[in-house]
């Protein structure tokens, strides 16, 4: 299936945080040594942001709509533009960048039972749990800047007491 471009070039996709209680967040490195970010992936034609995040949800890492609570979405699409070297020129329509709907989660159990087999090409190779802020500084820079706001917009249906502080990388940290 068709992913959804828009008339500006962004590419609807959708972006998964999952929450474990006090606030630590799901982290995979990507297949092939890519580096490490949530999961994330296009939405299809025809298919709604939510009904994509969940089949994400299941081909990245597992889980099912039963395995999770849905804690909360962004109230607007963050966007990010694509570094030209990333931007495919030869493919139409003509992709810029990504505007995603972010959906922060909470599996049902305390460890859920993650899997990578689910596709016969693995998003990820591992996970870890990681601290609330770690995941800016470990996806690749141009991704930081949506990361930032999601969490911060995410962090309060999250951690109702507060948000973590910032780390003292923070100061700068695309």
């Amino acid at each position: 299936m068709q992913d959804l471009i828009d008339k500006q070039g962004f590419r609807a996709n959708v972006g998964i945080v999952l929450v474990q209680d006090g606030g630590r967040v799901f982290l995979g490195r990507r297949a092939g040594g890519k580096g490490w970010q949530f999961p994330q992936g296009g939405v299809r034609v025809g298919e709604t942001p939510e009904a994509a995040m969940f089949r994400e949800l299941e081909e990245e890492i597992g889980l099912a709509p039963d395995d999770v609570e849905v804690l909360g979405v962004t109230r607007r699409w963050l966007r990010y533009r694509l570094p030209a070297r990333f931007v495919r020129r030869d493919q139409l329509p003509l992709c810029i960048g990504q505007k995603q709907r972010w959906y922060l989660l909470r599996s049902r159990e305390p460890e859920p039972r993650i899997r990578f087999d689910v596709t016969g090409e693995p998003e990820f190779a591992e996970w870890r749990w990681a601290g609330f802020w770690e995941p800016v500084r470990e996806v690749i820079g141009f991704k930081r800047p949506v990361y930032r706001r999601a969490l911060h917009e995410l962090g309060r249906a999250a951690l109702p007491g507060g948000l973590p502080a910032y780390p003292d990388w923070w100061q700068d940290p695309t």
